[in-house]
């Protein structure tokens, strides 16, 4: 079945969008053909308007997103060349939805939180060290099989390899007419109100808490006020399923059933970011099945939301879209302004503290005097702009292909399992962001040892009530703050919530034989 330019006209919206009708199916080597499907986003769409209207094509920017990885680079990238060779199609852009597993050496692969039968080196060293070359620019966050103690050195960004972007924790970059929002990990309410707390070399607990969300990074992309084309997480915002076809998804992973019943599937801040934020389209992975879903904030205003499933044969893990973007369009990376000057504005709230935090809000903010609102001013935009002497030149964000390899890359002669988590090596990419925002680099001044205090705008708990009467991190909380249901690190819920009949769909070992 060959590819097709689809219009989508939904009944309930006068919105219409173009995409590249293409489902890639896992496929074991760049021989064998990948199944094109023609059918993209299973909603309903009003057949009558599609049939009586051409639909006028805008600019547009070809992009592939993949859901998880799992390391798989080499597949990926002969998928998207075979489509290119068989079906005349190339793309812009791949955005991954996490589990990339960007493993240098047997070091990296000891810092992948997974079971150790699942650990495997996979293709992505040959990228790092030069002898293969992404064929298109890849773009991605991370989801919770990653080389960890990597990712801490690019914790708000950079190369991995050449022509390989990871977002970091959370971030805002521009391609091709595009605003691409991205948020890393997944949610584990126990240490989502804390600092980033964990050092190197990383153990066995912290090489996960590392890459659990946290509150944080969801209240700085709170701050973002432009409108977002795309958002990428890796775990769903919490009810999204509720607005695709559920059943279907039951019946392909049917251990959901019961996180759904209760409501507690899925990220809760993630839900927050999708009603304040209201981006175009949001793309995920980690449950390793294919979903779409239209998420409705008014009469006239959508999120297309897609996840995706795993590099895997018989999995619908990539799909093609075309994206309508603005006129000017730059095929660079670049930083945007907004998202710096937000970084800027938000440091100093930046703790590695393991305690709670109460960031600010409209009830602290009043009852203090402090700021809570960080949406950039027009002179801190203006700032921004200066540092980076905007005026007149077009490229004055463009991320500089300034990537360096920090690590020796895996000698082949050398058993996969025979590393151990190492400790911090600082990274020029992130020394360099940091020199030129005029910040200082809080996450990695603390890997290399350096002691941080936090900002007393901040405040601490670690427990009841204060003596002298303060408000506490609960009776100082704006209601409108996400609410979270406990739940303990090693996959112990509380009753009646986010319960699992068959194992924890955070573990790669996740059952997937109806996908098969």
């Amino acid at each position: 079945m060959g590819i097709a330019i689809i219009s989508h006209s939904f009944s309930d919206t006068s919105q219409k969008y173009v995409i590249i009708g293409c489902v890639t199916k896992g496929i074991n080597s760049s021989a064998e053909n990948p199944k094109c499907l023609t059918s993209i986003l299973d909603m309903e769409a009003d057949e009558a308007t599609m049939a009586s209207q051409t639909p006028k094509i805008p600019p547009s920017t070809r992009v592939a997103v993949v859901g998880c990885a799992h390391g798989e680079l080499d597949k990926i990238y002969e998928t998207l060349v075979h489509i290119k060779e068989t079906k005349n199609v190339s793309v812009d852009l791949l955005v991954c939805c996490g589990d990339f597993q960007a493993v240098r050496n047997p070091n990296d692969l000891a810092c992948m939180a997974c079971p150790v039968k699942y650990r495997k080196m996979n293709t992505f060293y040959k990228y790092f060290k030069g002898e293969k070359i992404a064929p298109v620019l890849t773009l991605y966050v991370g989801g919770n099989h990653e080389a960890s103690n990597y990712h801490l050195e690019l914790a708000h960004g950079g190369w991995v390899a050449p022509n390989i972007y990871y977002m970091g924790f959370a971030n805002v970059v521009n391609f091709a007419g595009l605003r691409i929002g991205g948020i890393s990990g997944i949610y584990k309410s126990n240490h989502f109100r804390l600092g980033h707390f964990e050092t190197l070399p990383l153990d066995r607990s912290s090489e996960r808490s590392c890459y659990h969300v946290r509150e944080f990074e969801v209240f700085r992309m709170l701050q973002i006020a432009k409108p977002l084309d795309i958002m990428v997480s890796h775990d769903w915002p919490q009810g999204i399923y509720n607005w695709g076809n559920t059943q279907q998804l039951l019946r392909r992973k049917s251990f959901l059933r019961d996180e759904v019943a209760v409501g507690s599937l899925g990220n809760p801040a993630h839900t927050k970011l999708l009603k304040v934020l209201q981006p175009k389209h949001w793309f995920s992975a980690h449950l390793h099945v294919k979903f779409p879903a239209l998420y409705k904030h008014s009469e006239s205003k959508f999120t297309k939301f897609l996840a995706l499933g795993k590099c895997l044969p018989s999995h619908d893990f990539l799909q093609i879209l075309d994206i309508p973007c603005s006129r000017e369009r730059n095929y660079s990376l670049e930083y945007d302004k907004e998202w710096l000057a937000i970084l800027r504005s938000t440091n100093h709230l930046l703790t590695t503290e393991r305690r709670q935090v109460t960031l600010p809000n409209r009830h602290l903010g009043d009852a203090k005097g402090i700021r809570y609102d960080f949406r950039p001013t027009a002179q801190e935009l203006k700032e921004i702009d200066d540092r980076y002497s905007a005026q007149d030149n077009p490229n004055a964000y463009t991320i500089p292909l300034n990537f360096k390899p920090t690590t020796k890359p895996w000698d082949e002669k050398a058993h996969p399992h025979s590393g151990r988590s190492s400790g911090y090596v600082e990274n020029p990419q992130s020394t360099s962001f940091f020199e030129k925002l005029g910040i200082s680099d809080i996450i990695s001044d603390y890997l290399a040892g350096k002691h941080f205090v936090c900002s007393p705008v901040v405040q601490m708990t670690t427990g009841g009530p204060q003596a002298s009467g303060e408000k506490t991190e609960e009776n100082a909380r704006n209601p409108e703050e996400i609410e979270i249901l406990d739940s303990s690190d090693d996959g112990e819920k509380a009753a009646g919530a986010n319960k699992q009949t068959n194992g924890n769909p955070e573990e790669i070992e996740i059952l997937d034989s109806s996908d098969d």
